[in-house]
């Protein structure tokens, strides 16, 4: 079974300007998800797809293949999907890997304990899905929008709000883990398939970097759940 991971990260970014190498905890942003990739028993290679050279340098200093992604594919508008895509056609025709599992990594969702990325493939693997997605569950959460400038409760009856623990378990895809196979992405232009399994991770993971804001709580994690050390040990 061959299985890589592929970490997105174009050097363009209008929340954080160069977030993706961005200063946390001691290295840039993108290192930690390379590290995390490489401390897996189950991916082979670990491949980051960029355009930009100062990503790549530091993608290549910790380990990563790097896969330069054409302009075309780099822009606000230009899915993550797309990118993975030619980085797939890459890895097959220069590396010559032919790959069964792909597992997709976002830099900016740091915030996965050891085992975490094993644990999704090996599920994954286990419930012979197509794709699999990485939720935190939605404990507690009642969500309101306004539609015409009026409120309306989302997941939950605000006439009838019942017991907390009646009301059905909801899930918040988090963008941690992404695994499918490369005939999935291929048939659907999606990272998701037909067959699809979620792997459970802890709320408190469902933390990303967007803005500078997040860059303190993050830290925060890092260090209490001791993620730096795992990933610098391994």
């Amino acid at each position: 079974m061959r299985t890589v991971a592929i970490i997105p990260a174009r050097g363009g970014s209008k929340g954080l300007k160069g977030k993706n190498i961005y200063p946390l905890a001691g290295k840039p942003l993108l290192a930690w998800t390379i590290m995390q990739a490489l401390a897996s028993t189950s991916i082979e290679q670990v491949f980051v797809t960029t355009d930009d050279q100062t990503i790549a340098k530091v993608a290549s200093e910790y380990g990563a293949k790097v896969i330069v992604r054409p302009s075309d594919l780099s822009g606000d508008n230009a899915s993550s999907e797309s990118a993975i895509l030619h980085a797939a056609g890459i890895i097959e025709h220069d590396y010559h890997i032919p790959l069964d599992v792909i597992v997709f990594l976002q830099a900016t969702s740091p915030l996965r304990k050891l085992g975490d990325i094993d644990q999704a493939v090996e599920l994954f693997l286990r419930e012979g899905a197509d794709s699999l997605i990485s939720v935190t569950k939605a404990d507690d959460l009642t969500l309101w929008e306004s539609r015409d400038g009026k409120w309306n409760s989302v997941n939950f009856d605000y006439r009838n709000r019942g017991m907390r623990q009646d009301r059905p378990t909801q899930f918040i895809e988090n963008g941690s883990i992404y695994i499918f196979k490369p005939e999935t992405l291929a048939t659907f232009g999606n990272r998701i398939g037909e067959k699809l399994a979620a792997y459970e991770m802890e709320f408190w993971q469902t933390w990303e970097i967007d803005t500078l804001d997040e860059i303190d709580l993050i830290e925060y994690y890092l260090n209490k759940k001791n993620l730096a050390g795992q990933a610098v040990n391994q």
